[in-house]
């Protein structure tokens, strides 16, 4: 749905993206992670048709970035959740939705339907009728996100959705993503929140300027050597100990009933070493991954850039 090959911005001697080259699917949710400065909302502004790319390719649909006939095909199949929400403070919540739909040129019937369907959902319609200029933040940013959906695009770009949103409001717009990625909406999330990104995204890409890595959220993590795999047993025996030699595992630590090993792959590794462990009569008490992190592979990816 998503294609960009060597996308290029520079601004004077600046490269803001360097030669990014990615795909994202129809329906996924894809994650863009990256300091400030990245390039990350520099590469959304690009693929929404709002600045010009200086080189490379890129295309939303069957539709190739950069001339001005497709830009306003794209938008019409695109919304935007820009990090800056820009509202008409001085419209109410229900005006704002409507001046949008207008715009994309909605029926009177899709406008009402669409504006009380997303309303009630991110639950703003009790606040229809209220000025949109003496509204929280949180309550701003749904109306955003409400105002991107209007003319039910394909694609969903939002930038930093759950900035500056208490708890409460993050939850809200986290759960509405995975409400909107069971209708197979592609969503294209520029974020720094690690966390948010491991709950709602398919997949990830880290952008320093360059294209670091990209993968699921497992993926990423396993990247990064360093996990270890703790076993409490009830006990431990030489059987034990001999049917862990015989999978020839790596940094075997055994510290009274605990036995430490190093695995690359803890989903594909663990059910072997559990297997071998019940094979020789051992009692398992608990098993633990410990190690590498989605940050760990996202500090170690940019650390590296920057060096």
């Amino acid at each position: 749905m998503i294609e960009t090959e060597n996308l290029t911005r520079k601004f004077g001697d600046l490269t803001a993206v360097d030669n990014l080259t990615l795909r994202v699917d129809k329906g996924e949710v894809f994650g863009f992670l990256g300091p400030n400065g990245a390039g990350k909302t520099t590469t959304v502004r690009m693929l929404c048709c709002l600045i010009t790319k200086t080189s490379g390719k890129a295309k939303i649909g069957d539709y190739e970035v950069g001339s001005q006939e497709n830009a306003l095909k794209i938008r019409k199949i695109i919304g935007l959740v820009p990090d800056n929400v820009g509202l008409y403070e001085s419209l109410t919540a229900y005006e704002n939705l409507d001046y949008y739909g207008t715009l994309y040129r909605r029926t009177d019937s899709q406008r009402k339907e669409s504006n009380e369907y997303f309303l009630k959902l991110l639950g703003l319609w009790a606040k229809r009728d209220a000025l949109a200029g003496g509204f929280s933040k949180g309550m701003k940013q749904k109306l955003a996100i409400a105002r991107a959906l209007v003319h039910n695009p394909e694609v969903l770009f939002m930038d930093e959705p759950t900035a500056n949103l208490d708890p409460e409001a993050a939850k809200t717009v986290r759960e509405f993503i995975l409400d909107l990625k069971k209708e197979k909406k592609t969503i294209f999330i520029n974020t720094h929140n690690l966390d948010e990104a491991q709950r709602v995204c398919d997949r990830i890409a880290i952008l320093n300027t360059r294209l670091m890595a990209v993968g699921t959220p497992e993926e990423l993590e396993r990247s990064i050597r360093g996990r270890k795999t703790v076993i409490q047993l009830r006990q431990v025996t030489e059987a034990i100990l001999s049917s862990l030699k015989h999978l020839h595992v790596e940094n075997l630590v055994r510290e009274g009933n605990k036995l430490t090993v190093d695995v690359e792959n803890s989903e594909e590794e663990n059910p072997d070493m559990v297997n071998a462990i019940v094979a020789a009569g051992g009692r398992i008490e608990t098993v633990t991954v410990l190690g590498s992190s989605l940050e760990d592979a996202y500090l170690k990816l940019v650390r590296e850039n920057a060096q």
